[in-house]
């Protein structure tokens, strides 16, 4: 188990985000090229701005974003939604914040495979009532990528958000890394204490909740090639 602290900063207009990566203490964890949690007011944002090499999902925990594209695509997601593109060979798009409350959530970058870096781009949006849900030990799992959910990506991986009130088991897919990210409460990680905005890399392994408390549980299939991160490209 290797435990992560985000980096605090800026990007685009003014927008708040918890990096966890890339950093100087973890680069990357193949085949996830970026992982930010965005705290964004309503007068910050994500202006227009190009994307390529990669594939990129973005799930809403609070507020709404409203994506703009080149492709004609004009949507917004609020609380519990979800956006994913694929930029492939090239897309122009911008996100900004809808409504009068703060947007917060999460934004995961996915490698796209060498034979797929100039797939032709392409763009879902999903409001909270298409993410699947099920109840598994008294804890409420929403599957965002996995069994059951709409969205796909050219790499295998799965991606949960996990509102813990008793003990959840980590189960990692063979071949797979996993990530656990915890943005609310207070948990432990075989026998290990984690408090918000921390993230443990791990195998396999059992949560214990101290108090009800949130994470996000990702895990992915190594592509076993070279990230490279050129601003907002991935070749």
């Amino acid at each position: 188990m290797k435990f992560i602290t985000p980096t605090e900063k800026k990007e685009g207009a003014g927008a708040k985000i918890k990096r966890l990566f890339p950093s100087e203490e973890m680069k990357h964890l193949d085949p996830f090229v970026l992982l930010d949690e965005f705290f964004v007011d309503p007068s910050k944002g994500f202006p227009e701005h190009q994307h390529g090499g990669f594939e990129a999902i973005t799930y809403m925990l609070g507020g709404g974003f409203r994506h703009k594209d080149d492709l004609g695509n004009d949507s917004t997601v609020y609380e519990g939604g979800v956006q994913k593109f694929t930029a492939g060979r090239g897309i122009t798009h911008s996100e900004m914040p809808a409504g009068e409350d703060m947007s917060h959530g999460f934004q995961l970058w996915v490698n796209l495979p060498r034979a797929y870096k100039n797939v032709e781009p392409d763009y879902i949006a999903l409001a909270s009532e298409d993410i699947p849900e099920h109840e598994e030990g008294g804890n409420l799992v929403r599957t965002i990528v996995g069994e059951g959910s709409p969205i796909n990506f050219h790499v295998e991986i799965t991606y949960r958000d996990v509102h813990s009130k008793e003990k959840y088991r980590l189960e990692v897919p063979d071949e797979h890394e996993g990530l656990l990210y915890l943005y609310s409460g207070d948990v432990e990680v075989e026998g290990t204490p984690m408090k918000p905005s921390t993230a443990i890399s791990i195998d396999q392994g059992t949560v214990r909740c101290i108090q009800p408390s949130r994470f996000i549980f990702i895990t992915g299939k190594p592509l076993g090639e070279k990230i490279s991160l050129r601003g907002s490209f991935v070749e």
